[in-house]
């Protein structure tokens, strides 16, 4: 296993106990705001099974409703193209932008495009790149990435913001949320207007219409695709629904689990080009329909990218979205990229309480704990996992398969913690004690106390 692990690079985000602390408490608002909007709606179990059900239907019939899309699509003036991975993707984007002579770019936030590296690529050729997502132009700014699917900016306070403003943008050093809102759309509208092109991603690809549904709080997207005379749309295969009559169940659920809201600010449907201009659509694989042949994995491209996942996992809120190293962090994250890169991101299915509330909260029921536990089996089956915990799980495996074995341990753990309080922790055999006050060990178990009471053997 490689050194660079999610534990690794999460002992260094929680060495600052205060950021740990918000950061956790911060998502558990959302986390709550969630269940309010959740329970505000009576048939949202129902909705949570259909979006289950269509998905599954989209994902099952996947070729068929994209090459519908793709029909719709032409036939309504959008020009599509398909990319085999992401430097496929990156290729056409920039030939389409150079076709064009565009020069300056907008983009609004797309998970799609920093998992395909997009903008640094650009930037090699001489593209201006402006993130018009506030949060996202915050880690661009920053030089960072997201953290965070819907939140990219989660990992930093609105006192870092207004230092990093300051410092590039030459605005007091005020952290008001207000001022810093209003510093960033002066700082953003003239780069939109002047802007040569625009990208979005895409929530949702409609087969019927060939319409794209693309979901924002800002109006970024509006602003910047309808300003632009060229507007590329990038989106992962994944993102086809059948019907427009679907839309209303996903734009349902999106928003609510998400953030709590009741629906996004700005659900904008394009259909077809604007008079003078030109619209674009790139469809990208990059391993989805690797994905899509793992019978066991199959279900996470069902996901919409809502959050909901991350902002419950206590592992996420405790270790921040750049300790996983992957673009789409947390749960979701960490059943995606072992398929990219299992010797790369063995580690991640391990990020994990198995807890089950990423699946309790996930609008289209993907059972994420499932999937991290046949990641675990795999990642050991193909030894990417170190010779330690190899040889404590057989151990474990091998005292659990025996009553008088689990017994006889326990009776020397109880003595070890009576004794020696300490020693487990500075062993590292258990580093989740490192931050946790173990209980006073009892003297006896419940079945030596229940046998001792009751009389039997």
């Amino acid at each position: 296993m490689r050194a660079n692990t999610h534990a690794t690079a999460a002992a260094t985000f929680v060495q600052d106990a205060e950021r740990t602390g918000w950061h956790d408490k911060a998502l558990w608002f959302v986390r709550q705001r969630r269940d309010s909007a959740a329970q505000a709606v009576p048939e949202w179990e129902a909705l949570r099974e259909l979006a289950f059900a269509i998905k599954r239907h989209a994902v099952g019939n996947l070729a068929h409703y994209l090459e519908r899309f793709e029909r719709r699509a032409t036939e309504n003036g959008v020009s599509v193209h398909w990319a085999r991975d992401a430097s496929e993707h990156n290729a056409i984007v920039l030939d389409i932008l150079r076709g064009r002579g565009a020069r300056r770019l907008v983009k609004s936030k797309s998970m799609l495009t920093e998992e395909c590296r997009l903008n640094p690529f650009l930037e090699r050729s001489g593209i201006e790149v402006v993130e018009t997502d506030l949060g996202e132009r915050i880690v661009q700014l920053a030089g960072e990435g997201p953290s965070h699917i819907v939140l990219p900016a989660i990992h930093r306070k609105k006192e870092d913001v207004a230092a990093l403003f300051h410092r590039v943008l030459g605005t007091r050093e005020d952290p008001d949320p207000a001022y810093l809102t209003e510093a960033a759309r002066h700082h953003l509208r003239g780069r939109m207007a002047s802007a040569d092109a625009a990208i979005t991603g895409v929530n949702f690809a409609v087969a019927e219409t060939g319409a794209m549904v693309v979901c924002t709080n800002e109006g970024n997207a509006d602003l910047g695709a309808h300003l632009a005379p060229l507007h590329i749309a990038c989106m992962g295969l994944d993102k086809v629904i059948p019907r427009t009559e679907h839309l209303g169940v996903f734009l349902r659920l999106l928003a609510r689990s998400g953030t709590g809201q009741p629906v996004t600010a700005y659900s904008s449907h394009f259909l077809r080009p604007r008079p003078g201009a030109e619209l674009h659509v790139v469809i990208v694989d990059n391993g989805r329909t690797t994905q899509l042949a793992r019978i066991d994995f199959r279900e996470s491209l069902h996901c919409i990218r809502c959050g909901a996942c991350l902002n419950t996992c206590p592992v996420y809120r405790r270790s921040g979205g750049h300790s996983y190293g992957v673009t789409v962090a947390g749960p979701i994250g960490a059943i995606l990229a072992p398929g990219f890169d299992l010797a790369r991101h063995a580690s991640l299915p391990f990020a994990s309480t198995l807890c089950g509330s990423c699946a309790d909260v996930c609008p289209v029921k993907i059972d994420i704990p499932r999937q991290l536990y046949r990641w675990r089996q795999i990642a050991v089956a193909e030894g990417h996992v170190s010779w330690r915990k190899r040889w404590s799980m057989r151990l474990l495996g091998a005292t659990l398969a025996r009553v008088s074995r689990y017994e006889r341990a326990g009776r020397l753990v109880r003595r070890l913690l009576r004794h020696a309080p300490g020693l487990l922790s500075r062993s590292g055999l258990t580093p989740w004690s490192l931050s946790r006050e173990l209980p006073v060990a009892p003297q006896e178990s419940f079945r030596e106390w229940y046998r001792r009471e009751r009389g039997t053997s």
